[in-house]
């Protein structure tokens, strides 16, 4: 765990969201560019570090908590987002984000990705997504192309990638970006838009990896990627289009905000936060209110 010191929002600087921890990145990683981001994105909305709290799981993005000043979690792979729903239940007026990896957010953790959906919680959910197992030395991953040669899949990847976008449609997301960490300028804006959305925000970053990853490269995804706000009259509430748009991949690779919508959140349904967040609540039982909690057990 780790907790940002107090800084007011009038006082708040670039420098205030740097770590002392150096990252131990490989030069050229897309992860430089995502930090970057993040950092910009919190300046931008003037959000003190010890307002945020990022959680992650396991895998090279995974250590971004320990580059940036703010409050962190470094949970287990797969548990950041059920780890980071806990933390933002418990202290709602933070702004809660989580970073994980393709294979984090859409493999081991895609059974909690799917759920933190369809609960509209609201939290921002950044995913590096390099299309590789970084971290544990290349193998392939959920959005690994099929056919990519890889260190478990010698002979190509023989199944077919997940679409993040079109999972996140069907699961009810209510904010639905991709983004490229090689264009942080973008990225810092679409970070501030799922920051500012009431619900689940979900960021799916293009983030090369220069080490595992020689097919999709900067230059691959610089020859393919397009915004989707460059569209005439492209409406992002229009789910349909969103699907039709979701769906192109290899040749063109539609980036922006793609899909966002508005409905409730599962903290619009608990009156138990209604007033003041958890952790400010003081609870002060008896012996006597024990004592009625442990008579509905005999």
């Amino acid at each position: 765990m780790i907790v940002a010191e107090m800084v007011k929002s009038s006082e708040v600087t670039l420098q205030n969201y740097k770590s002392e921890q150096k990252p131990t990145w490989c030069a050229g990683c897309g992860d430089f560019g995502i930090l970057n981001a993040i950092q910009m994105a919190l300046l931008a909305l003037n959000i003190p570090p010890y307002k945020a709290l990022i959680a992650s799981g396991i895998g090279c993005g995974s250590k971004l908590p320990d580059y940036i000043n703010a409050n962190g979690y470094l949970t287990i792979h797969g548990r950041a987002l059920p780890v980071l729903t806990g933390i933002h239940l418990a202290n709602h007026e933070l702004v809660t984000i989580a970073v994980t990896g393709d294979g984090d957010g859409y493999g081991i953790g895609g059974n909690h990705f799917m759920h933190a959906m369809r609960r509209n919680i609201n939290i921002t959910h950044i995913v590096e997504n390099n299309q590789i197992y970084g971290l544990t030395k290349g193998q392939y991953s959920p959005t690994t192309d099929k056919g990519m040669i890889t260190s478990t899949s010698p002979e190509g990847a023989i199944e077919y990638a997940v679409n993040p976008i079109t999972w996140a449609l069907a699961a009810g997301a209510t904010f639905i970006a991709r983004g490229f960490a090689n264009d942080p300028k973008k990225l810092t804006n679409l970070i501030q838009a799922a920051i500012k959305h009431k619900g689940y925000a979900l960021i799916d970053v293009l983030q090369p990896c220069v080490t595992y990853n020689k097919q999709n490269t900067k230059e691959w995804y610089e020859e393919r990627i397009y915004y989707v706000d460059k569209i005439p009259d492209y409406n992002p509430k229009d789910i349909k289009k969103a699907f039709s748009i979701g769906l192109e991949w290899g040749e063109k690779i539609p980036c922006g905000v793609i899909y966002q919508t508005e409905k409730e959140t599962y903290e619009d349904n608990l009156f138990q936060i209604t007033e003041e967040p958890l952790v400010e609540q003081v609870v002060s039982p008896s012996l006597e209110d024990f004592e009625k909690i442990k008579s509905k057990y005999y």
